[in-house]
């Protein structure tokens, strides 16, 4: 997770995205089966945010990695390699499946009671108001 660098320094001292990251390496040390991973990108400037999916895509494509589950509001922080997903409203699923299935134009607008369009580049995603 790159925080071999910070082992020196005291927590307090790292930037939200050297302690998210030091969150997760901690996860990750007694070999978990499943990683729960809570909006992790809350709080997190663009360049932390873009670090740390580029660090759970790799993860995520790791043979022996553990199971991740991801929990965001915002389609933008989804890493490459995530397979599935579960859209929720008001605490009932919307749509649950296959990522390429689930995430679409039609099942976001529902989720968030608004149009919304998608896009796809390059393994991610981008969501935006609709017309």
């Amino acid at each position: 997770m790159g925080v071999a660098q910070y082992a020196h320094r005291p927590f307090g001292t790292l930037s939200e995205g050297e302690r998210k990251r030091t969150q997760i390496a901690r996860a990750l040390m007694p070999d978990p089966e499943l990683l729960l991973l809570d909006e992790p990108g809350a709080g997190l400037d663009l360049g932390g945010r873009e670090d740390l999916v580029a660090r759970l895509s790799g993860l995520a494509k790791y043979h022996y990695a553990p199971a991740q589950v991801l929990v965001t509001h915002h389609v933008e922080e989804i890493p490459p390699g995530y397979t599935h997903a579960l859209l929720l409203r008001g605490g009932e699923v919307v749509a649950s499946g296959a990522a390429d299935d689930v995430l679409t134009a039609a099942a976001l607008s529902e989720t968030f009671g608004l149009p919304l369009s998608l896009t796809r580049t390059d393994g991610r995603f981008t969501a935006r108001r609709a017309g």
